[in-house]
């Protein structure tokens, strides 16, 4: 088959896509004719490679596609072959204290395809049933492709994590990118008052037609500054921030009294200074969260799939194009998510 492949870590020269051997599917494993995968932020960090990954390289990256089920092994009852599924790519052992109390993302073992183990953008991928979802009849393969992993951090992240609340003030930081963008609507759709930045006229502009009821440029005014202006000093209850070094003392300083910060990632870096006067002064929460539990995707994607959430799509590409996927999303091109297809599908 045909597949995407990081060869080296490095930039995005790095980045095949060639013959890769066919997949074997396990007793519990199903074998998934993929129709379309998104890209994340995750990706890149892959690419260019972490300090706790030890890949076997050539690696086959994707933690987010949709396909048609081609075969299934023995053990696996929930789908057969014809089947149209979308994958979550957290995976987690089953029997540990975390496990067994019912919420795997907790899982001393947890990980995720596309980053510790093979990923999903390839022609064809063997994937646990457990990281499969069904997807209707009606539910088009490119956001079928480009939800699960955002939408399902996303809704942990503030209905669970944060406990987000109807009438709270949540502010999302760059609320055009892919966890951002989830993370917009889903406050919107919990009843807050959303406060958004961007660095564009047209992200604001997006950023206002999925639920922002304030926005500010982030290039041209400080962020905190802005949000102690339009709430009277007062600050938020809830401030998103997947960013980190650069946004992080401004999220601490947007914070109303007893307000939470969470975070689900880094993408400008993981070692931010903090401000632990202002933390411990006005009893601030600091919630990381992680992916999202089976109930939690259930939930939130049937949200995506009945149409009330949607993911925004900025280019889709075929998977010879990844390269170029990457530096779109390096680049800080667009607003949403990069969707690449096997070329086969095109």
């Amino acid at each position: 088959m045909q597949a995407v492949k990081i060869t080296a870590h490095g930039g995005t020269d790095v980045i095949e896509y060639g013959e890769y051997p066919d997949p074997e599917i396990g007793r519990d494993e199903v074998l998934v004719d993929v129709k379309a995968g998104a890209l994340n932020h995750l990706d890149v960090w892959v690419r260019r490679g972490l300090p706790t990954l030890d890949l076997e390289l050539p690696h086959v990256p994707g933690s987010d596609a949709a396909g048609v089920v081609e075969a299934t092994g023995e053990d696996v009852t929930r789908f057969e072959p014809g089947d149209r599924v979308a994958v979550t790519a957290g995976v987690s052992c089953g029997d540990c204290e975390f496990c067994r109390s019912g919420d795997p993302t907790l899982c001393v073992n947890f990980h995720l395809l596309g980053e510790h183990v093979t990923g999903v953008h390839s022609e064809y991928a063997a994937v646990p049933a457990d990281n499969l979802i069904p997807v209707p009849e009606h539910v088009d393969w490119i956001t079928a492709g480009a939800s699960s992993l955002v939408f399902q951090t996303a809704w942990r992240l503030l209905i669970d994590r944060a406990d987000i609340e109807a009438g709270e003030k949540v502010l999302v930081l760059g609320a055009s990118g892919g966890v951002g963008h989830a993370a917009l609507q889903i406050a919107d759709y919990a009843g807050a008052e959303v406060y958004a930045t961007g660095s564009t006229e047209d992200k604001l502009d997006y950023a206002r037609e999925h639920g922002a009821d304030h926005v500010v440029n982030y290039e041209k005014r400080n962020f905190a500054e802005w949000v102690r202006s339009e709430t009277n000093n007062r600050g938020v209850d809830v401030v998103v921030d997947y960013i980190g070094a650069g946004t992080w003392r401004d999220s601490i300083k947007s914070l109303a009294k007893n307000g939470r910060l969470v975070t689900c990632g880094g993408t400008a870096g993981g070692n931010p200074e903090t401000d632990i006067p202002r933390i411990f002064w006005n009893q601030l929460q600091i919630i990381g969260s992680t992916m999202g539990t089976p109930g939690q995707v259930d939930d939130v994607m049937e949200l995506v799939w009945d149409g009330t959430f949607t993911p925004a799509v900025r280019e889709v590409l075929p998977m010879s194009e990844t390269a170029r996927a990457h530096e779109i999303i390096e680049g800080r091109e667009g607003f949403g998510k990069v969707v690449v297809r096997p070329d086969s599908e095109l």
